[in-house]
C-alpha cells in the first residue's frame, strides 16, 4: 500500500509542475482550463451564463477582466461597456449586478478621470435600480478606495465595497465605517502579497480575522458578502449565523465562477441563503487564468486528465 504522504509528495510536485509549464503551453490549451473560470470574452457570453446561473437559483456579478488601464480612452471604453451591461441586465430582467476595478477605469491615470469614470456608472446604476461594487486592490491603494467609496454614497447609496481580512487595518476600517450606519460590503481574505507588517501572514489567522470581523459585521447589522472558498471557514460562518440568528438579508455568500464547492453552493440554497457567483469576462482571459491556476492547480490536472482520456 502506498503511503500517503508519498501520495501527497507527487501530488504537489505534478501541481508545481502544472505552475511551471502552464506559461508555456499553447494558448487553446490554457483555455480549456480557463473556460471553467471565465464566461467568455464577450458580454453577452457572460451574460448567458448569468442567465444559467439565476435559472439555478443564483444570483451574480460580472466584472470585465483587467486592471492598471493607462490610457484615458480605455478606461472610457470600459466605463461604456459596463454602462452598456447594466442596460442589458435591467433589459433581460437578470439577477445580476456588477463589479469593478478602480485601477481599471482610470485610477492609475488620474483621480479626476476615475471620479468622471465612476460617476458615469453611478447614474446608470440608479438609472437602471442596480448596485455598484468597488472591488479593493493592493493595500497601496485601501486609503483612495475607501475615500471614493465615501463620496460614491453621498451620490447614490446602492453601492459597496471590500475588505481584506488579512489587512490588520479592517478592523478599524470597518468601525470607522459604521458610525454613519449600517452599509455592504464583501469580506474577503485578500489575495495580494502585502508585508508582514501590514498583512497577517498564517492561514489560521487570517481565518479567525475574517471570523472576527464577520462576527462585527452581524453584531452591527451590516450586510456582508461572505465570499471564500475555505470549507473549514465556511463551516464556522454557518455556526456564528445560528449562534447570532442573523436574518438571511443580512448577508449573502459568494464564490468565483467555476470554484469546486463541494456542494456547498446547494447547501446554502437549501437553507435559504443567498448565494451570488462571481463571473468575469473578457479579453484579458490568459493572465487572469494562470493567476487563477497557480492558486489552484488541480483544476489543470482535472481538465487535462478529461481531455487526454478523450
Amino acid at each position: 500500500e502506498i503511503p500517503d504522504n508519498f501520495i501527497l509528495m507527487i501530488n504537489n510536485l505534478f501541481n508545481q509542475l502544472i505552475i511551471t509549464i502552464t506559461p508555456f503551453l499553447p494558448r487553446w490549451i490554457v483555455w480549456k482550463i480557463a473556460s471553467r473560470y471565465v464566461a467568455g470574452e464577450t458580454s453577452a457570453k457572460a451574460l448567458a451564463v448569468v442567465r444559467q446561473l439565476n435559472d439555478k437559483g443564483y444570483s451574480a456579478t460580472v466584472d470585465i477582466l483587467g486592471e492598471h488601464t493607462n490610457s484615458k480612452s480605455e478606461a472610457t471604453e470600459i466605463t461604456r461597456e459596463y454602462i452598456s451591461i447594466y442596460d442589458e441586465i435591467s433589459k433581460q430582467k437578470l439577477d445580476c449586478n456588477i463589479s469593478i476595478k478602480p485601477s481599471h477605469i482610470g485610477q492609475d491615470i488620474s483621480n479626476e478621470i476615475l471620479q468622471t469614470n465612476l460617476d458615469k456608472l453611478l447614474l446608470k446604476a440608479e438609472e437602471t435600480n442596480n448596485f455598484l461594487r468597488i472591488d479593493m486592490e493592493n493595500s497601496t491603494v485601501t486609503d483612495n478606495t475607501i475615500s471614493l467609496y465615501k463620496n460614491c454614497r453621498k451620490k447614490y447609496k446602492n453601492v459597496g465595497t471590500v475588505f481584506q481580512a488579512y489587512l490588520y487595518r479592517s478592523q478599524s476600517d470597518l468601525e470607522q465605517l459604521s458610525q454613519n450606519g449600517s452599509f455592504n460590503f464583501r469580506l474577503c481574505k485578500g489575495i495580494y502579497k502585502e508585508p508582514a507588517a501590514i498583512a497577517i501572514q498564517r492561514r489560521r489567522k487570517i481565518n479567525s480575522n475574517f471570523l472576527k470581523l464577520l462576527r462585527f459585521a452581524f453584531e452591527k447589522g451590516i450586510y456582508v458578502g461572505i465570499a471564500t472558498h475555505d470549507l473549514a471557514l465556511l463551516e464556522s460562518a454557518y455556526a456564528l449565523i445560528n449562534d447570532l440568528n442573523v436574518s438571511t438579508d443580512k448577508f449573502e455568500f459568494q464564490v468565483l465562477y467555476g470554484v469546486p464547492m463541494s456542494g456547498w453552493l446547494q447547501k446554502h440554497l437549501q437553507n435559504g441563503y443567498k448565494v451570488r457567483v462571481y463571473v468575469p469576462f473578457g479579453d484579458d482571459w490568459y493572465d487572469y487564468s494562470l493567476r487563477r491556476l497557480k492558486e489552484n492547480p488541480n483544476i489543470a490536472r482535472y481538465v487535462l486528465k478529461n481531455m487526454f482520456r478523450k
